[in-house]
């Protein structure tokens, strides 16, 4: 997916339905007890012939697949569930949508699978539980094992000339491409906050790269304290740099848990979909995170809305800035605690052996 625009997206899914026969001739081969599986609304149907279990691995949260059920619609989500909802319900060539490749996948599957924690979404995952009248499984967090390999040199020198947690890191993931105007109003807020940054992102819409885009005087006036960057770099790493203070982010699932599971303090500027739900939910329920402010008439965030909200958790006195990182702070020694990813998947292993009887 992240080698293909969003707009490409269902010529990838519409290739791995091509895929029937040999996922047939290999379950036939191997004969497993279950499939765990995403995309692949047809998955069911073909396990249940061969007397094999299915497991829905949900793609995006518990509390994402919560909200949809009940079909809330969060005040300041509107314009962007109105702009994806097309794209997800849209059946293109005929074939079946996004949307209903998903809800489908859910009811027929044997269970349903999440990367998530009771702790933290345990209402939602009751909830589906008596929606679906189906069994829930939970991986807990799958946070990455911590990486040995040390951070590049040129990042690891020039983040070492900042005074601690004082660097704000910004980086959208793999797949994120931001609309121009969009994108230098993101780095024109992080200039404005006067504070040193790195920045990594793909070229906005209509760039072919990073320093096209970039506003006019934008990097004479940041030379030495900030940077904007499309290459791959060392998240993890950069993460846990002693200078990195803020991680500015969009919210995908990888990024959520990455950033729950550091020292940083987090900021969600929240792209597409399911990421504005999942912000949302970390920000109002979970106390560990702010959320930027957008625009009531066109849905858009400013320059000034996004130093609005690293100002808010970086500048040193912040009443708001202290709750959160207590908060946060809280959620990562839970995350980061002995045995907690080891108790989450035998509870899943024992789940599935029951499911057998």
């Amino acid at each position: 997916m992240s080698d293909l625009p969003v707009t490409k997206s269902p010529l990838l899914l519409q290739a791995f339905d091509l895929t029937q026969e040999q996922v047939e001739s290999t379950l036939l081969k191997l004969k497993p007890d279950f499939i765990f599986f995403d995309f692949g609304y047809w998955i069911p149907s073909l396990a249940h012939t061969l007397g094999i279990k299915s497991v829905y691995f949900s793609v995006v949260s518990a509390v994402v697949r919560a909200c949809h059920m009940r079909d809330l619609q969060l005040s300041n989500l509107k314009p962007f569930h109105a702009k994806d909802r097309p794209m997800l319900s849209t059946e293109i060539d005929g074939r079946i949508s996004f949307l209903n490749r998903l809800l489908t996948a859910s009811k027929e599957s044997d269970a349903l699978c999440f990367r998530a924690c009771s702790e933290m979404e345990g209402a939602e995952c009751d909830y589906l539980k008596n929606v679906y009248n189906k069994e829930i499984l939970l991986t807990g967090p799958i946070l990455p094992e911590p990486s040995h390999t040390p951070l590049e040199e040129r990042w690891a020198k020039w983040l070492d000339g900042f005074k601690q947690e004082s660097v704000v890191y910004c980086a959208f993931g793999s797949e994120c491409v931001l609309e121009i105007n969009q994108f230098q109003e993101l780095v024109l807020g992080l200039e404005q906050t006067g504070l040193p940054f790195l920045v990594r992102l793909k070229p906005p819409v209509g760039a072919e790269t990073i320093e096209e885009a970039l506003p006019e005087g934008f990097e004479e006036r940041v030379r030495g304290r900030g940077v904007v960057h499309e290459g791959w770099v060392q998240q993890q790493q950069i993460l846990n740099h002693p200078s990195v203070g803020c991680f500015v982010s969009h919210g995908g699932s990888a990024s959520i848990w990455e950033s729950l599971a550091s020292t940083c303090q987090i900021v969600f500027v929240p792209h597409f979909g399911a990421q504005f739900i999942d912000s949302e939910f970390i920000t109002e329920n979970l106390k560990a995170s702010v959320t930027v402010e957008r625009r009531d008439e066109d849905g858009w965030f400013t320059r000034e809305s996004v130093c609005k909200a690293v100002k808010l958790v970086m500048d040193e006195g912040s009443e708001v800035g202290e709750e959160i990182r207590a908060s946060h702070h809280k959620w990562k020694e839970f995350l980061l605690s002995a045995g907690i990813e080891s108790s989450y998947i035998n509870n899943l292993i024992l789940k599935m052996q029951d499911m057998l009887k």
